[in-house]
């Protein structure tokens, strides 16, 4: 398999698997009243997914230029 075709594979991969990450009923589930270090624990996990979503795609991108 070409190295471009699995490179745009993996980058669907984690387009969907942010997708689920941040647009679901998932993120509900994190929209309590309580705090976490005085954060609301729905923007920690918020700015958590998101910045895994970032380091995997560098990840991956940084992986094909070897």
């Amino acid at each position: 398999m070409p190295r471009a075709t699995l490179l745009r594979q993996r980058l669907l991969l984690l387009f969907l698997a942010g997708m689920l990450l941040l647009f679901s009923p998932l993120v509900m589930q994190f929209e309590t009243a309580g705090r976490w270090l005085g954060v609301p624990p729905l923007f920690v996990y918020l700015f958590l997914s998101w910045a895994a979503l970032i380091g995997v795609a560098a990840w991956i991108v940084s992986r094909t230029r070897d």
